[in-house]
């Protein structure tokens, strides 16, 4: 994804950074990875605390085909949902939750 978009898309929450990683982007704040692109699809991190409320919402988790046991492995990323790409104020409550969960994982 252009990363002026989601500079845009971030900017309640400050500064972000945006670093290549595996092919898609991390997106970091001060507290740490937050978000991330894969796959053109932006991903919201989950923890305990956050992760039943994407859940609720419908939003899908990332999993993918793992290299060595080729089982599906789940990752702690969710999926926006599409109507939250449009703007910084319909992504401002997944990217709360997100940026409370890499403030949480930073403890």
């Amino acid at each position: 994804m252009d990363e002026d978009y989601l500079r845009d898309l971030f900017a309640p929450f400050g500064p972000i950074t945006i670093k290549r990683m595996f092919g898609g982007q991390g997106v970091y704040c001060a507290h740490g990875i937050f978000a991330l692109v894969a796959f053109d699809k932006l991903y919201v991190k989950g923890d305990d605390q956050s992760s039943p409320v994407y859940e609720a919402e419908g939003m899908e988790r990332w999993v993918y085909e793992g290299h060595k046991n080729r089982r599906p492995t789940a990752m702690p990323y969710w999926q926006v949902p599409d109507e939250a790409l449009e703007s910084a104020d319909a992504m401002e409550p997944w990217g709360r939750l997100a940026v409370e969960t890499a403030r949480r994982a930073r403890k």
